[in-house]
């Protein structure tokens, strides 16, 4: 295969993964804006009721009963498209990094995994973050420490998940996993290069997720904060976690934010 062929062939697999990645994430915010106006529409009249009209708002309005396993499913749900939605843009150059390499492998007739196999790795690390989120806003909710908004109730447990956030910006952990997600080709080659076999493939898109866990837990728990299903500050951490891994400032950013927040949670706690 000529040099143009091959050029022609990357960009057209680059171009079909991309649209793939753009449908998901589309698809992804299309559900959590629904969800938001579903509750925006049914909160304020059903403050008390766990399932109205829309099935989906099983899970908007904070209730004295606990909830079901029907419940806990669909705030499950609700959290992995979540972070679907949030984390699949910040994802994207490393998994077309990964289907390009595939390209050309399977061209040189050593082919490695399909790419999806690779994201599905990666995926699959966020969404057991959100059975530990989930787990995290039923605790929060059986304390009476959610508003019907989905945010914290209390001033005190506001301020310190900000001061963690904040503080966490400056640890070493926070730089090695954020160093690996803005680097993830190197990440790659750091841990056993690209794979040929689908549970290969899964397993080093698993890790790259649980690193990419690493660099963003704490900018996850600020949900709590400002509102689960608050969609501007939904889009304002998504913006921001990917502008951490593709803008070229050293650790200014990331520093700067830290500040911010732990700045904004000792105030908070000071009223």
């Amino acid at each position: 295969m000529t040099d143009t062929s091959l050029t022609a062939v990357l960009r057209r697999d680059k171009m079909i993964v991309a649209a793939a990645l753009l449908a998901l994430t589309v698809l992804a915010w299309s559900y959590v804006l629904w969800l938001a106006h579903a509750m925006s529409m049914g909160g304020m009249e059903m403050e008390d009721v766990r399932m109205g009209a829309n099935p989906f708002n099983v899970v908007m309005i904070p209730s004295l009963r606990p909830w079901s396993m029907t419940e806990f499913a669909f705030a499950f749900v609700m959290w992995v498209v979540m972070m679907v939605g949030m984390m699949t843009p910040s994802a994207a150059p490393m998994i077309l990094i990964y289907a390009r390499v595939g390209r050309q492998a399977e061209l040189q007739g050593k082919p490695l995994a399909a790419t999806g196999y690779f994201a599905a790795g990666y995926l699959s690390a966020w969404a057991i973050f959100s059975l530990f989120a989930t787990t995290g806003q039923w605790l929060l909710e059986r304390a009476s420490l959610l508003t019907p908004a989905m945010q914290s109730a209390s001033a005190t447990i506001g301020g310190v998940l900000l001061v963690a956030a904040g503080l966490y910006q400056w640890t070493p952990m926070k730089d090695t996993c954020l160093n690996y997600c803005q680097a993830p080709l190197q990440f790659i080659q750091r841990h056993g290069g690209f794979r040929r076999d689908a549970a290969g493939s899964l397993g080093i898109g698993l890790r790259h997720g649980l690193y990419c866990i690493g660099c963003c837990w704490g900018l996850m728990t600020l949900l709590f904060v400002g509102g689960i299903m608050n969609v501007a500050w939904i889009a304002g951490i998504a913006f921001f976690v990917l502008a951490e891994k593709v803008i070229p400032s050293g650790r200014l950013l990331t520093r700067a934010a830290g500040a911010a927040f732990t700045a904004a949670g000792i105030w908070l706690l000071a009223e």
